[in-house]
């Protein structure tokens, strides 16, 4: 899988495992990928991160949704971006919104809903 290849609408959160903010994030992202079912696609990318450190992380924290691997860090730097964990929302028609903040599950149901243009209850 290639993101350049994704269609909307979609979910990629960006994260690490050495990002606390990410350790409590990524479970809601989880949740909101196992809800919303073939409605929307919710992708991983871990970033900056050993493999196995992330596998082990994301093994933990019960992680099934696709995850990419990019430990050279080239999807942040392409966004100009250092702090993680990051967002970006992707509608049908291809329109992204990038959240640079932490989000909890109301937040990212709104988000989903507002810039993704899917509703899930989480």
């Amino acid at each position: 899988m290639a993101l350049r290849d994704l269609r909307g609408p979609a979910v990629i959160n960006i994260w690490a495992s050495w990002c606390d903010p990410c350790r409590r994030e990524l479970p809601v992202l989880q949740r909101l990928a196992d809800k919303a079912g073939d409605k929307l696609t919710v992708i991983g990318v871990d970033t900056g991160d050993g493999r196995e450190a992330g596998a082990s992380f994301a093994t933990d924290k019960g992680v099934t949704m696709p995850t990419l691997f990019d430990q050279d860090r080239k999807l942040i730097n392409a966004l100009a971006r250092t702090n993680l964990p990051i967002t970006i929302f992707v509608n049908a028609a291809g329109q992204s919104y990038v959240n640079l903040l932490p989000l909890d599950a109301a937040k990212l149901a709104e988000l989903t809903r507002t810039h993704a243009g899917v509703t899930v209850t989480l």
